[in-house]
Order: structure tokens, then sequence, then C-alpha cells
């Protein structure tokens, strides 16, 4: 919707920007799969993302950017060059830190949505900052995320808010249940330990 009636307009460039989404839906999926193999640390996740994407890109650099590399060879002694390099990196670590706390805190959905409004305000900003001419259609898909966002947080939140309710009936449920075992010991401890070890159910 957002892209309909660009000047602009690319399908090649729309179909990358849909299995772009794609991806990232499937990276917050994968890593609240993976995180209980690395005990749920944050830290050690990132970690091994790191290297892995430093060993898999180095191939994909030298076959797509090598001849970029040939011809900037200067810049790889430049001091700002690794002033920069070092800046981003660091924010790129942790931008990666915040996603994986976010997904284990939240859900690989809730990410998503996130991620979803937070690119539409970024395209109201540009605007105004860029002076990026708008349209109709641009707008309303705008509006429209902004708006399926705001739904899920109302759905999300009363979700979260029943949860203590529901918990607290459970609960009663559940020491009525599990704690059948002390229960007995009670109710039944009159014959001694033989007796009191019995299960009420």
């Amino acid at each position: 919707m957002g892209s309909h009636g660009e000047l602009n307009f690319s399908l090649i460039g729309t179909v990358c920007g849909v299995l772009s989404s794609l991806f990232v839906s499937l990276n917050s999926i994968f890593t609240k799969k993976v995180l209980p193999v690395v005990d749920d640390n944050h830290w050690k996740l990132t970690y091994y993302n790191n290297v892995n994407a430093s060993l898999l890109f180095l191939p994909l650099v030298l076959t797509f950017e090598g001849d970029i590399l040939k011809t900037s060879m200067e810049q790889l002694t430049s001091n700002e060059f690794w002033a920069a390099m070092t800046v981003a990196g660091f924010f790129g670590f942790s931008i990666g830190i915040v996603t994986v706390l976010q997904i284990k805190a939240t859900s690989p959905l809730s990410h998503n949505i996130s991620g979803t409004a937070k690119a539409a305000v970024q395209s109201l900003m540009a605007f105004y900052i860029w002076g990026n001419e708008p349209t109709v259609m641009g707008v309303l898909g705008i509006f429209t995320t902004l708006g399926g966002s705001l739904l899920y947080t109302f759905v999300k939140m009363g979700r979260m808010a029943q949860a203590p309710r529901e918990g607290r009936g459970g609960r009663g449920r559940g020491e009525e249940g599990a704690g059948g075992y002390f229960q007995g010991m009670t109710r039944f401890g009159t014959g001694g330990w033989g007796g009191g070890m019995l299960w009420r159910g």
C-alpha cells in the first residue's frame, strides 16, 4: 500500500523488502528458540551471532565488494575510518543486545510489531527531515501500520492484565491439586507416616 503510486517503485526492490521482513521475522523466532540452548544468556548468544556473521560475511564482502576494496585500500589506514567503524560496531552490538533482550522478555511477534511501528514513525519523520514527498497511499499505509500496532498493544495489555487474575485462581487450584500430598499428611496423618503419605488426588 505504501509503495503504490511511488515514482521510484521497483518490483525487485519490493520483493527484496518483503524477503527482508521475512528473514527478520525468522531471526526473531529462532532467537527465541535457541535462547534456552545458551542458558538464556543474551551476551553469549550475541557473541555467537557476531562471530558467525564475521565469518559468513567475509566471502560475500570479497565477492560483491572486492572491486571497491581494491580502489579504496588507503581507507584501511585512516584513523577516521576506524573511528567511524568502532562507533558503528558499538551501536550495532548494542542494538543486537537490546533486540535479544526484547525477544527474551516478550515474544518474537511483539518484537516484530514494535520494529514495524518504529519504521513507520521513521517514515513520518523523513517527510519533515529529508523533505520526502508524501503520497496519499504512502501516508495511509503508515497510519494503517501504526493503527494495527496500537490495536495489538491494547490486546496484549488486556491479556497481561488478565493473566495475574487467572494466575491467582490457578495457584489456588494448583495448591489444592499439587499440594494434596501435604494435605494428605494432615488429614490422614493419624496413621503415622504410612497413612500420612497417602495421595489425596
